[in-house]
């Protein structure tokens, strides 16, 4: 899991919502894959088409947030507030093994 700061979270946000309002010309889809965003307040946030594949998401507050056609695959939402969230679309698929991030490089040992 990557752990994401408040202000790394922020500028995701913000990059991804300018990426939907500009029709996906300027700013960045949000990827949040792997992300450690337990027990974070994001009510009302718009995540549609985000790519949140394997983060955790545990006890996260996402009522009201818009997850329409994000991509939700293998995400932990155990004791998330999904009350109202809109998921249209949204892939829920369990996590395969083809989904998995590429093995950490290490550095040989001498």
């Amino acid at each position: 899991m990557t752990k994401i700061t408040p202000e790394q979270l922020a500028k995701i946000l913000a990059d991804h919502a300018l990426w939907l309002d500009s029709n996906q010309t300027r700013g960045a889809r949000a990827n949040l894959a792997g992300a450690d965003l337990a027990g974070l307040d994001l009510a009302g946030v718009n995540l549609a088409k985000a790519n949140l594949s394997r983060a955790n998401l545990s006890r996260a507050n996402l009522a009201k947030a818009n997850l329409a056609e994000a991509n939700l695959r293998g995400v932990n939402l155990r004791e998330a507030n999904l009350a109202g969230a809109d998921l249209r679309s949204a892939d829920l698929s369990p996590a395969t093994p083809d989904d998995a991030p590429p093995p950490r490089k290490t550095s040989p040992l001498h």
